[in-house]
């Protein structure tokens, strides 16, 4: 890469860290809690919202049902949560649900998992980042009537600041993330002591509005039906629950024990701002609706289409802290951020997983190798790709693009968690002390609730969100499967196709003879050098090969031959169609006929040039010859380069480069003090 392009990577990503730093790059529990969980931790900000919109389809009278619907939320939360604790103690190698569902179900379940968290990442980015800049556009207008442009603009931040390294990204994204949960830990506090201990009366902005029922008077399977997909709904709250599993290798050593940690303290602290949210979005009389504009009726007029309906936790703050006030705005100002910084789970998640993915041959190796920081670049800059494609479609829109969220996430954790379930029964097949069988009994009980819970929920998501564009992320997954086993079965291919065999193959028998063609148009300095080349080579024949394009340019070429006396036979081929390519192809693969023993090797003089515009000027017949030369069995190709003048200008920048250091790159001491020797008077 040039010096052009190097300063501006140094400046954006910092300077390239050595492989042996690897180590410097692993985070602490307080650092691994905002990288990893930044996605269920920041979640409180729009599940209980989902769950209030889907209520409302029935009316004011359904949202009675909010706190049960919590309880089961809250129940869900801490049986995953307990369920990925025996995970990370079994599989701390950072393969995940993955890794177990491959070891204990076989490669198909584990490929089908890996396809559902691939998908479920990258809309982990195109929701966080449309949902913040819903939430940052309640106050900037500006962001609300750019709202693709502003969310790829995020995107584009976000993978820049990943491309620095997860430590780096790590510790400036902890501040907001805490920001946020204290916040919303002081609202919390601060309104149960209004509400319980002064008995203020605190009102939502949307507190005195009426809600126009789409279906009103549900009952029996409908209503059911109802809750069910409020359920599923506010099901959200669990995404990214799954990072903290596949991110242990990123944890400091105890590895498993820390992120067994993380993950508690990221299941608490969720379900407490989940529900203190819920309950405190009934206290004050929040109302929501799915079309707002209409459904909303003051003084039994609707609301119309230009009403902006504001976020469940916007409302709640202030109720709580009152508009417009010092702590309402920080609390504002740390949701939207968080939500942003949400999007840092599935950039943690993706890449790692894609090199496992990668290391076992299902993707590309390329997402396999790190980048300059350390960190996966190619995995990072493909999510960022894969999110800004998703956030084109759906115009940024949550609403749309949370329909499609989830399916993947409960397909991860159902078939991981019975993966565990075989995991045990594995294992207690061949432990016979009573201690460690009574550990793995209740491990195996934990994660056999965890199965049927997780594979339930399941079912109610796909009832209930398949038609409201669930289909797209099973659609998704289909996608991610088929292209994985394609890209398996071509790696298996060719390694197959290259194993080098036990017994002597005619890769390693010795040709018979070894026929050399130089290729010439010209009798020049680069001609020359490959003629001299060609006879160090010593072989059977040697011959010059020269296609007749143009008759008066062939004549002088055969007379500056015969003048100079080259002692190499030159042979000419006519092309009345005047093409290069085809008759030297059609030559070679005469030769081949004529003996299948001989090897030919074709000899091809090229101009080595110092700037990339100069490419398109030279070499072209070269790169069309060599590329279809390529196909060409028992044909080898060998380029004899010659520098021209430019080329030692580059060679100069090169030289350059390997002794310029990056700003920041040397750090330099204080200046050595030089010894006095002047005389003192």
């Amino acid at each position: 890469m040039s010096k052009l392009t190097d300063v501006p990577k140094r400046i954006l990503i910092g300077r390239a860290l050595r492989s042996d730093r690897l180590g410097e790059t692993l985070l602490p529990k307080r650092v691994a809690l905002p990288v990893f969980a930044s996605d269920p931790l920041s979640s409180v900000a729009y599940a209980p919202g989902e769950v209030l919109l889907v209520l409302s389809i029935a009316g004011l009278s359904a949202y009675h049902f909010s706190p049960w619907i919590a309880v089961a939320v809250v129940v869900l939360m801490f049986t995953v949560v307990a369920s990925y604790r025996q995970n990370v103690h079994a599989y701390p190698s950072g393969g995940g649900d993955y890794e177990v569902a491959t070891t204990n179900l076989g490669p198909k379940a584990g490929l089908t998992v890996a396809s559902a968290l691939l998908v479920d990442y990258v809309l982990t980015v195109a929701v966080s980042i449309s949902a913040g800049i819903e939430n940052l556009g309640s106050a900037i207008p500006f962001v609300v009537e750019n709202k693709v442009a502003c969310a790829v603009g995020v995107i584009v931040l976000l993978t820049l600041m990943n491309l620095r390294g997860v430590r780096e990204s790590g510790t400036l994204f902890a501040i907001p993330t805490y920001v946020f949960v204290a916040g919303v830990f002081l609202m919390i506090a601060w309104g149960a002591f209004r509400g319980v201990v002064l008995g203020d009366d605190m009102r939502a902005p949307t507190a005195d509005f009426e809600i126009k029922p789409e279906h009103p008077g549900l009952a029996g399977f409908a209503l059911v039906f109802l809750l069910l997909r409020a359920f599923s709904s506010g099901c959200a709250a669990l995404t990214g629950v799954e990072a903290i599993s596949n991110g242990v290798p990123g944890f400091r050593k105890p590895k498993a024990r820390n992120a067994a940690t993380t993950l508690a303290m990221m299941g608490l602290l969720a379900v407490t701002m989940f529900c203190g949210i819920i309950a405190l979005a009934a206290a004050t009389d929040v109302r929501m609706a799915e079309n707002p504009g209409r459904d909303l009726v003051h003084n039994g007029v609707p609301l119309g289409p230009g009403y902006v309906q504001d976020p469940v936790i916007s409302q709640v703050a202030e109720a709580v802290f009152g508009h417009g006030s010092f702590l309402f705005m920080i609390l504002a100002a740390a949701t939207a951020l968080v939500l942003f910084l949400a999007a840092n789970t599935a950039y943690n998640g993706f890449p790692l997983l894609g090199s496992i993915l990668a290391q076992d041959r299902y993707l590309p190796r390329q997402l396999h190798t790190r980048g300059d920081r350390l960190a996966f670049s190619n995995g990072i800059v493909l999510l960022a790709g894969a999110a800004v494609l998703l956030v084109w479609i759906y115009g940024a829109d949550s609403t749309r693009l949370i329909q499609l969220y989830i399916v993947g996430v409960f397909v991860s954790f159902t078939l991981s968690q019975t993966g565990m379930v075989r995991h045990w029964n594995r294992l207690l097949g061949a432990e016979k002390d009573p201690a460690a069988r009574r550990r793995m009994v209740r491990a195996r009980a934990i994660n056999a609730f965890g199965a049927f819970f997780t594979g339930l929920v399941l079912v109610v998501v796909l009832l209930t969100k398949f038609t409201h564009g669930a289909w797209v992320a099973l659609l998704g997954m289909c996608i991610f499967y088929a292209t994985m086993t394609a890209i398996r079965r071509h790696y298996d291919r060719v390694a197959e196709e290259i194993a080098a065999p036990d017994a002597p193959s005619e890769d390693t028998v010795r040709p018979s003879r070894v026929h050399s063609v130089v290729l010439v148009s010209k009798v020049h300095r680069p001609a020359l050098r490959a003629l001299a080349y060609a006879k160090l080579l010593r072989s059977d024949t040697l011959e010059a090969l020269s296609v007749n394009v143009d008759a008066e340019e062939t004549r002088a070429l055969r007379e500056e031959w015969e003048r100079r006396g080259i002692d190499v036979p030159l042979k000419v081929l006519d092309s009345p169609y005047r093409e290069v390519t085809r008759p030297v192809i059609e030559y070679v693969k005469s030769l081949r006929a004529q003996s299948p023993r001989d090897v030919v090797s074709v000899i091809i003089p090229e101009y080595v040039v110092g700037h990339w515009y100069e490419h398109f000027l030279h070499n072209q017949s070269a790169l069309r010859l060599k590329g279809r030369l390529l196909f060409t069995p028992g044909v080898m190709v060998t380029s004899v380069p010659y520098q021209l003048e430019s080329s030692e200008a580059a060679k100069l920048r090169a030289r350059r480069r390997q002794n310029w250091s990056a700003p920041g790159s040397v750090r330099r001491g204080p200046a050595e003090r030089t010894k006095d020797t002047s005389p003192r008077t």
